[in-house]
This record gives C-alpha cells, structure tokens and sequence, in this order.
C-alpha cells in the first residue's frame, strides 16, 4: 500500500473529518477522533471535525444554545463544527431522521465553512466515517465540492452489521439501498481506513481492491492513565468487576446477571458487579438485577471520557461482553477495551470474534459468549488466582496496547494514509 512515494504538504494540510457521533473529552463515549486529531495536530495538521451537537448517548443538546444551528468551538487544539441534528430518545424514525439532518447541515454548512469562518482552511483531504453510510456520502460530496481527496473510514459495516444484528431485514429496500451506497463510496474513495482487523474479508468480496485498505484500529491515550491507581491485585474477599461504556441488547449484558446470580447461588458473595454508562437497555438490565435480587449489583451514570481513568481505578478487573453474533468475524476494536488495557487491570472477555486482543496480550481470560455457567467459572478461576498472576495479566495488557494501540502511534499511520493519498493523481 506504502509503494506509492509520500510527500510533505507544502503548508500545514488542512483535513476535515465529517463523525456524526464525535465527542470531546468532557463527555460520555469514545474520543477516537479528538485524540487522533490533536495528535495530527501535534504533527502540523489544520484538523476541523463536523459534528452532531446533539449527544447520542444521553439524548440530549450539550453544545448549542436554543436558536444556534451551528457553532465553532476548539478543543485542545482540534476545531469542532457543532451542527443541530433532529433531537431523539430511541432506536426509531427520529433517530433516522437525526441521520438525515446531519447528512444535510453538515453539507450545507461544510460548503460553505471557509467563508463562515476566515480560521477554517478548504480542506486537502476529507474523511468520511461511519457509523453511518449518510454521513460518508456528505464527506465526498464535500470532497467534489472542494475539489480535494476522500477518504472513508469503517468503524461498523453497513448496512452488514445492523442485518446481522436482526435490527433490519436483508429484503428491507433501506438495505438494499444501503447496499448500493456503500459499493459507490467504497470504490470512489482514495482510500478506505477500518479499525476492523479482518473488515478486508468482507470489503474485497465487493470488488473493491485490497490495496485500497488501511488498517487504523481505535487505541488510547496512554498518558492519561498515569493517574489510575497502581493495581495490587485486589482482594478475592471484596473483588470489584466493572463494565464500562453502553448498555445495548447487542452487548448481551444478562449474562452477566445470569453469572452474578450462579455465584450467589454457589455461596459466593464476594464479588461487586459495577456497571457505569446508559444505553437502551439499561431499565431491563435494572429490572432483572431487581428480580434476582442481586444486592452486589450496582448501576451508575455514564461518565465524561476525561474521567474514564478514576473509575476504572475503582475496580480489580474489568469485562467485555457481546452476544454470539456471525458479524464479529471481521473483528471487533471496541474503545473500552482499549481503556481497560491500559488501566493495568485483568479482562474477562466474552466474545467470539476474529480478533481477540485480550487473548493476544495474555490480559486476561476469554469465555464463550453468551454462557453464564462459562463466566461464573471464569470469575472463580480468577478469584483463585495469587494477585501477582492478577496484576501480570494487568501489566501484559498495558504492555501491549502502548506499543501497538497508543494515539501518536495510530496518528502516525493515520499521517502516513494522508500523505499517500495525495501523491496519488487526483480521481476526476
């Protein structure tokens, strides 16, 4: 893929990334692109992010005052666009129609936003990402638009991934116009980053070339983990397990529950269940604790991304959960999991995929998704561990994910993609 000569910009490249989701470090979710962009610009980059004022994961308007349909603001360097999208609770036409309003806003406002503000450059190169094929197909008309390179980003397959999810039909015509979508904007793309480690599989089988592909996988700020609380083990007797991030069907987050209550039934009581985040299915997971009567069970509110780090301190070891689902055979690279390696803390992780990192890092113990009896043994066979095998497990993961998943070193790919993609000639 490198074989093509890289140039240096001959001014400081100018590079617009249109993320409907993108969050800054004092709010709730994942700050993939905040952190790869102040690391651009540590390196010299002009770097803009679009994106929705309205917050996707607790629903609410967090960035524009009533009256405001978009707004400027910098963030350690980073330039955000905030653009008013359709506000919505659940997974339905309105949130359809948040897509829609943020498709439209960000065009609108995008090509017009050097002459809105004189501080805002054209762009060099515009990156499209989804989740959500409606937001890339604004990037590259913006891209037209400007007369400069586009690149997609892949963070979830679609419309592959809300199919196998069961969300939509296969038959459904939004997939089959979904589908049609997604081959136009693979093949017009200068390049196609994914942060799925075998996504290659599943774009190449559409006739897009393997040679188009940049494997850029979410990662952490390693820096901001100096302030976590040095891990001693912990204490079987009064052991913390955390799950952190979104509560969604997809995460399969009863089985947890289902364990808790194996172990209680087991005489083990020792063991804290801490779950901190929102999602859709928090009030049912809630309820089932409550009907179980898990008194070591407790639920909290997400948490801004600057304070990931102090809660994770909280717990001595931490779990990943997802359902047995056939679209984790491309890999998964979810951002908590990232945060639980470099918290120095063993992982017990619960998923099928083609990519098993805590594996790979021998950070922890892998179960089978979707079996409690699994995960309640797993928990006894960490309990049973001496705490110096616990805080191994912790160190290996730390280990691995700065010197494979640290934001300088992920930047530096991201860097190199940019300056590909303009040697290249100009797609007309």
């Amino acid at each position: 893929m490198m074989s093509t000569p890289i140039v240096e910009p001959t001014s400081k490249m100018a590079v617009w990334i249109l993320n409907h989701y993108a969050i800054t470090p004092d709010m709730p979710g994942g700050t993939r692109h905040h952190d790869l962009a102040r690391n651009l610009v540590a390196r010299g980059y002009d770097v803009t992010i679009l994106a929705s004022s309205f917050h996707h994961m607790t629903h609410t308007e967090l960035r524009l005052k009533p009256g405001e349909a978009w707004k400027v603001e910098e963030i350690n360097g980073v330039r955000f666009v905030w653009l008013k999208t359709f506000p919505y609770q659940g997974n339905n036409w309105r949130r359809a129609l948040n897509m829609l309003t943020y498709m439209v806003r960000s065009y609108r406002y995008g090509s017009r936003l050097p002459k809105l503000d004189p501080r805002i450059p054209r762009p060099d190169v515009i990156v499209g990402s989804t989740v959500h094929l409606l937001a890339v197909l604004s990037a590259y008309r913006l891209a037209r638009r400007f007369k400069c390179r586009f690149i997609m980003e892949v963070r979830d397959i679609w419309p592959q991934t809300p199919v196998e999810m069961g969300r939509l039909s296969k038959r459904h015509p939004v997939v089959w116009g979904l589908s049609k979508l997604e081959k136009f904007l693979y093949r017009r793309a200068e390049k196609i980053i994914t942060v799925l480690p075998n996504a290659a599989e599943y774009i190449t089988q559409l006739g897009i070339p393997q040679e188009k592909l940049v494997w850029v996988p979410n990662g952490v700020e390693i820096t901001n983990y100096a302030q976590v609380p040095p891990y001693k083990g912990g204490d079987p007797g009064n052991f913390t397990i955390l799950y952190l991030g979104t509560q969604a069907s997809y995460h399969g987050l009863g089985t947890v529950l289902e364990a808790a209550n194996l172990l209680r039934a087991d005489g083990n009581s020792s063991v804290h269940f801490l779950f901190v985040g929102d999602g859709p299915d928090n009030v049912r997971l809630r309820e089932r604790a409550t009907s179980l009567g898990l008194d070591n069970v407790e639920f909290r509110p997400p948490v801004p991304k600057s304070h990931v780090p102090q809660v994770l301190g909280e717990a001595d070891a931490m779990m990943f959960t997802f359902r047995d689902l056939p679209v984790f055979r491309f890999g998964i690279s979810p951002l908590k999991v990232f945060d639980y390696l470099a918290s120095l803390r063993p992982i017990l992780y619960s998923v099928r995929d083609g990519s098993n990192m805590v594996e790979a890092a021998r950070a922890g113990i892998t179960v089978p998704p979707e079996n409690p009896e699994a995960l309640a043994q797993a928990i006894k066979r960490l309990l049973a561990m001496s705490r110096e095998e616990r805080i191994q497990m912790g160190l290996n993961g730390y280990r691995y994910v700065k010197a494979n998943h640290d934001m300088p070193v992920l930047a530096e790919k991201l860097d190199a993609v940019f300056r590909c993609a303009l040697a290249k000639k100009p797609r007309e």
